[in-house]
């Protein structure tokens, strides 16, 4: 769990970071805490008690934030324990969608309206924040733009209403392909349809091409390109994010997941196994001002 900085070469874990720079880190009194981390693909241990013990303060009224890849699989036993585990959680968790969600089970979630934006509620205290909405909440504007391609399927996609279906799954699995099954394990809605972007354009133009932060599974292209140096090809969404958000919104951090690693530069975040508070993202930000 660190956090690399472009151009320093140097690995360090959040706290270090602060320490080094000869911080405090000044919470705002009266204000929601707020914590923020990255995929999770189904294990929520990182919010047990004792890996995450700030939440012992923390009420519904104060967030945790995921970057994508919540987990949103099934109704297994399982999962039905795991979400369940979850709602008894004294915060609300609230999460944009990876690629790795079940777009069926989402979509079948009636929609309900929520500081100003759209979600879907899959628990009590757990929320799915749609794609491209503006939200409102604890004093600031929150931009949402979920989803990205998944990179496990170089292989192909496999539909199980193929007649072949189980040889071809048989002949994959021993070979250690790379692919998926459509509707089991992947989804042609991992990434934005037409309707989506253009919701995003309308609520972004709405509020001046201005936000505060921004809440995304999937970086700008621009950010991918420095964290694969070269191996991630350009999407249809990192350009947009790269052509219609970096270009033209005014923001002061942007967060996303994805791509497994702790990670900042200038003011955009990569989020993975570190929960981090937004009053250390602030205080950072503030130091390089």
């Amino acid at each position: 769990m660190h956090l690399l900085l472009v151009g320093s070469g140097l690995k360090l874990p959040w706290k270090d970071i602060l320490l080094r720079e000869k911080r405090v880190v000044r919470k705002k009194v009266g204000n929601p805490k707020i914590y923020l981390t990255g995929d999770c693909h189904g294990d929520y241990t990182r919010f047990s008690t004792s890996a995450f013990p700030e939440q012992k303060e923390m009420t519904r009224d104060d967030y945790v934030i995921i970057m994508g890849d919540f987990g949103y699989w099934d109704n297994s036993p399982e999962q039905r324990y795991w979400r369940k585990w979850l709602e008894e959680k004294p915060f609300t968790i609230l999460f944009v969608d990876g690629n790795h969600e079940n777009y069926d089970m989402l979509s079948a979630l009636p929609e309900e309206n929520w500081m100003g934006g759209k979600v879907h509620r899959v628990g009590e205290n757990i929320l799915h924040l749609m794609r491209g909405q503006v939200y409102n909440f604890a004093g600031y504007k929150w931009f949402t733009m979920g989803g990205a391609p998944s990179h496990d399927i170089q292989d192909g996609i496999l539909d199980p209403d193929d007649p072949d279906f189980r040889r071809k799954y048989h002949i994959y699995s021993l070979k250690g392909a790379m692919f998926r099954v459509l509707h089991r394990s992947w989804w042609p809605e991992e990434m934005p349809s037409a309707d989506e972007y253009k919701e995003a354009d309308r609520n972004l133009l709405a509020n001046g091409n201005k936000v505060d932060f921004i809440l995304s599974h999937e970086a700008p292209f621009d950010i991918a390109c420095r964290i694969g140096r070269g191996h991630y090809t350009s999407n249809e969404l990192s350009e947009w994010f790269d052509n219609r958000v970096l270009k033209q919104v005014a923001f002061k951090a942007w967060f996303f997941g994805h791509y497994h690693i702790e990670y900042v530069c200038r003011n955009v975040f990569g989020m993975y196994k570190c929960i981090i508070s937004l009053d250390e993202v602030e205080g950072y930000l503030n130091s390089k001002e």
